[in-house]
Formats: C-alpha cells, sequence, structure tokens
C-alpha cells in the first residue's frame, strides 16, 4: 500500500464518516482530519473516545494542536494532555505560550504538572528532553513470578514492558531485564540472576543524535537515561529516536543546500517563511561569486588574446565545483553518522589525494581533444592541465571542509554544495588563468 492508498471514506455522508473515524487508524484518521477547518477536527476528535481521542491528537500536526489547544474547551484539552505519552505531553506544552501553559496545568492533575515541570528543564535536544517517564522498574531481589505480577499493574501506564530496568532503592540503575526472560525463568528465580547488568545508557544531558545512535548500533527497544549520580530518569524509546534521527538527516538535507533549517512541513510554510530561510545565504553566495568576476576581470588581457579560452571556463569551473560537492557530501555524510572522526582526517586526506588525481586525469584526458579542436595544441594543454588541477583541489576542498568545521565545533553540514561550489569556482578561475598565462606566453 503507497501512501496515497490510505484508508479515506468513500463518499461523504454522515454515515461513511461516522463508519470511518470509528474504525479507521489513529494515524489515518489524523492524517483524514488535519486539513479540515479546526471546528469540524474538534468536533469529530471530542467524539471518540478518551485514549484514542489522545493517540490521534498525538498525530496531529503541530500548528494544529496548538490550533485546537485555543479552540476545544480547557477541560477536554486536559483530559487529552493526561493521557497522552509523557514525552509527545512534554513536547506540545513547551509550544504553548506563558499564558496557556498557566491554564492548562491549572486544570491537570498535580502528578501531570510535576512531570511536564520537570522534563521541561532539560536542555533542547538533549536526551532528557526527548525521553519519557513511562516506563517499568524491577527490584533486584523479586522473584520473576512476582514481577510479571508488577508488571501487569505498570503496564497501562507504560510505553514498552519488553525491557524493564532494576533499580536499587536509590533509583540508580542496576541491570535491565527482558520479558522474555522473565516468561521462561522459573515463578521463583530472582530477578538478579535474570538481569542484564551494566546496560548500556545515556546522560540526561546527551546529544539527541548521539542517542539515536546508540539504539540504532546495539539494535535497542528503549535506552535507558540516568542523572549524573546514576538515578534512572526516564527512557528513549526507538520510535522516539527515529524521528530524532529523520529530523537530522531533514536539517543536513537543509544545510547541504544552504538553506537555514526549518521543522514545519514544506507544504504549510508561508511564503515569507521560505524566503527567510533561503535569503541569507544566497545573499552571501553572491559575495563569494564576486571573487570568480575579480580573477577574470584581472585576466581580461589574456582573455582578449585568446577569446577561445572562455569556451571552456564553464567546463572548467563547474567540474571542479561537483568534484568538491561528491567529496563534501560523502565526508558530511560519514560525519554524520560515525563512520569517520575527526582522527581518520590524515588517513582520508592521502586517500582523497589519490582518487582526484585519477578523477582529475580522467577529466583531463576527455577535454583535451577539445581543446585541440576549438584552439590547438596550446589552449589543449592548457585545458588539460587545468582541468586535473581544478579537479584535484576542489575534492580537497571538499573533503576537507566538513572537518575543519567539525574542529571549530561547527556542523559539518554547513559545508554543503553551494558552499563548496562557490570557493571552487573562484579558485577555478584564478588556477585557469594562471595556468593559461604560464603556457600560452611561453
Amino acid at each position: 500500500m503507497s501512501l496515497d492508498q490510505i484508508r479515506q471514506p468513500q463518499d461523504t455522508s454522515a454515515a461513511a464518516v461516522a463508519s470511518f473515524t470509528a474504525t479507521a487508524h489513529p494515524i489515518d484518521l489524523a492524517h483524514w482530519l488535519a486539513p479540515l477547518p479546526l471546528e469540524d477536527i474538534a468536533s469529530h476528535l471530542t467524539g471518540q473516545p478518551e485514549d484514542r481521542r489522545a493517540e490521534v491528537f498525538e498525530n496531529l500536526p503541530l500548528e494544529v494542536q496548538l490550533g485546537l489547544a485555543r479552540h476545544l474547551p480547557r477541560d477536554d484539552l486536559a483530559q487529552i494532555v493526561t493521557v497522552m505519552d509523557a514525552d509527545d505531553r512534554v513536547d506540545f506544552f513547551n509550544e504553548l505560550s506563558p499564558v496557556e501553559q498557566d491554564q492548562l496545568a491549572e486544570t491537570l492533575p498535580q502528578e501531570d504538572r510535576e512531570d511536564i515541570r520537570q522534563l521541561s528543564e532539560y536542555p533542547e535536544e538533549s536526551a532528557g528532553a526527548i525521553m519519557t517517564s513511562d516506563f517499568a522498574t524491577l527490584a533486584a531481589e523479586m522473584t520473576a513470578e512476582d514481577a510479571i505480577a508488577s508488571l501487569r499493574q505498570q503496564a497501562p501506564g507504560t510505553e514498552t514492558i519488553y525491557r524493564s530496568y532494576v533499580i536499587d532503592h536509590h533509583g540508580r540503575l542496576t541491570g535491565s531485564v527482558r520479558l522474555h526472560a522473565l516468561i521462561l525463568a522459573e515463578a521463583g528465580t530472582e530477578i538478579r540472576s535474570l538481569m542484564e547488568p551494566t546496560p548500556v545508557s545515556v546522560s540526561v544531558d546527551t546529544d539527541q543524535e548521539d542517542v539515536g545512535k546508540l539504539i540504532a548500533r546495539y539494535d535497542l527497544l528503549a535506552i535507558p537515561v540516568l542523572d549524573e549520580d546514576g538515578r534512572l530518569m526516564g527512557i528513549v524509546t526507538h520510535d522516539d529516536a527515529a524521528d530524532v534521527m529523520q529530523a537530522e538527516t531533514t536539517e543536513d538535507f537543509q544545510k547541504l543546500s544552504t538553506v537555514r533549517p526549518f521543522t514545519q512541513s514544506l507544504r504549510d510554510a508561508s511564503l515569507g517563511m521560505l524566503y527567510s530561510k533561503r535569503i541569507v545565504w544566497l545573499a552571501l553566495l553572491v559575495f563569494g561569486n564576486l571573487f570568480s568576476g575579480a580573477g577574470i576581470a584581472y585576466f581580461e588581457e589574456m582573455i582578449l588574446a585568446y577569446v577561445s579560452l572562455v569556451f571552456f571556463l564553464p567546463l572548467l569551473i563547474d567540474s571542479s565545483g561537483n568534484a568538491g560537492a561528491q567529496s563534501a557530501t560523502l565526508m558530511v555524510r560519514a560525519l554524520a553518522t560515525g563512520d569517520v572522526k575527526l582522527k581518520d582526517w590524515p588517513d582520508l586526506i592521502l586517500r582523497e589525494l589519490a582518487v582526484a588525481a585519477a578523477l582529475g586525469a580522467t577529466m583531463a584526458a576527455v577535454v583535451f581533444p577539445l581543446g585541440i579542436w576549438r584552439g590547438g595544441t596550446e589552449i589543449a594543454l592548457t585545458v588539460g592541465v587545468t582541468m586535473f588541477a581544478v579537479v584535484l583541489i576542489g575534492s580537497l576542498v571538499g573533503m576537507s571542509l566538513p572537518f575543519l568545521l567539525s574542529r571549530l565545533k561547527l556542523d559539518p553540514a554547513t559545508a554543503s554544495g553551494p558552499l563548496v561550489t562557490t570557493i571552487a569556482d573562484a579558485t577555478g578561475v584564478v588556477i585557469y588563468f594562471s595556468v593559461a598565462t604560464a603556457i600560452l606566453t611561453l
């Protein structure tokens, strides 16, 4: 089934719509509701059972959620927020204005207010900011039978019980145990003999992208989040980590195209917002391209004497930019996934030098006959040497810039195609006409 084939009501009659809203998957229902007027969304939403109502609300776009927060009666909104998963509830609460937060908090139970307050204190994009406080815990001295009975009581309020976390009397994490192991164990077996000690964990201030990488690396359903004293504060589930990694990848793609990152849907983004996100880098790159123009102006006499050089100018500088963009893209992605580290730069620069030299030589061989056709042997030699040099330099710039930005604690995705291309264009012009001056004036 494709996304376009997701179940939709076949007609708009009241009976058909009622049947669809009562039986559709909550995610499909949220997808169908999102474009409707807020009044219609609120009407359909309040007609759902309480648990289902919260699940549908969680899957609505954030801007729709915020609109409903101002449209729904306060008690109805409080009921939805109370049932929501802890991490989704905090994300929604943090987007409300201070006045709306105070109004909502007044209608929430004390336990939920305290949970929201605690989770809201963690830095943005940290493990603490994306974790949930809905997790199952056990004591090491419990038997398997007691543990299963405890999980039956905890299950309705937790996101997952496939892995439970063993804590001591001070709340410090001592191990974890799989539900599979509990079910297969003898009733009297103690948890301490079933648990896996020192499970993979993160601290509350660990970057969310690193959390996603750890979950993927160790193939975890969830990863525990600890405070500085080793106390278990929450867990980050694999689905939340997947959302984080998707958002990080989207941000990297935006930066690779010199677009300032934004989280809003492209379809729903305003014209003004799209303009503001794109104009800054475009304007800056204009000034970068002035160096290319200055280089051409400096060699004006050479160009007038050998007009055929102009024919190869776009080809050469584009090849330099393309080679640089290739290298930059490979390095940005390798750094983002952890495939390479800053310490790998010396080895990688040597490898890139060899690859770039081979690429440059191949490209030079391709354009050499064109040079003979357009201007003779001297032009062909100029174009061939320049092609080799610009591909080599462009590739080395494209590979080195992400490492340099990482060393400066900046996002390597900023070493985007347009940025690398602008640098490669400017250097390509200087190299081209310098080589032409050296060869053609002999």
